[in-house]
């Protein structure tokens, strides 16, 4: 007699939200644990708990109505808040981008390498979004089951602010050539005086 496979917490979330995005409706806990497990294969000892989680994490709305607490989540409801995260990493991508023109100007016209603070200020924005860049992925791959199209198109966007982070970092090679050709500064000492860091790399 072959083993039942046991369901991992990871996926009791994930069809427990795709419970609730595909019906659409209200549930109380008491509905919720008399369905989910045969309809999804969670035990009813573990719905409340995982039901916790995904309130907690904003998946997963509740609210009490009358003397009964009610339970819901439709599809694609985090999408507007994404695409409003995502907006915000394009006007500071607008405004990187302006401070590195300014910056590779500066450094042209400069016969000593005073104004470097900004390239390690320049390197600090760019881990931030590089990061943001990752954490929205993490969230986007939650809603699987939504729109493709929407996904698709955030996805999209994701990867537009990849791509200018690579950018920012190729100008910044950019630069440390210059000064060592400039200044005969060695890549080691340039990125030791100004905090550069040695595994600076291109965003996968």
């Amino acid at each position: 007699m072959s083993k039942r496979k046991r369901v991992t917490a990871d996926e009791k979330r994930t069809r427990m939200l795709g419970y609730f995005h595909e019906k659409k409706e209200f549930f109380t806990l008491k509905e919720l644990e008399s369905n989910l497990p045969k309809e999804c294969g969670i035990i009813q000892q573990a719905v409340q708990s995982v039901l916790q989680a995904l309130v907690d994490d904003g998946l997963v709305h509740s609210d009490k109505i009358g003397t009964s607490v009610y339970f819901w989540s439709f599809p694609g409801e985090k999408i507007p808040q994404l695409e409003n995260q995502i907006a915000e990493c394009g006007k500071n991508i607008m405004v990187l981008e302006s401070k590195l023109e300014r910056l590779k100007l500066e450094v042209q016209k400069e016969e000593k390498n005073e104004d470097f603070e900004k390239t390690k200020l320049l390197i600090q924005e760019i881990e931030e979004l590089t990061s943001k860049e990752s954490e929205l992925k993490k969230q986007i791959s939650k809603f699987s089951d939504a729109d493709p199209e929407v996904i698709a198109e955030i996805n999209k966007k994701a990867k537009f602010f990849k791509d200018a982070a690579n950018t920012w970092t190729d100008n910044i090679f950019s630069l440390k050539t210059w000064c060592n050709n400039k200044f005969n500064i060695e890549e080691s000492a340039l990125n030791k005086q100004f905090k550069i860091p040695e595994d600076l790399d291109y965003v996968e």
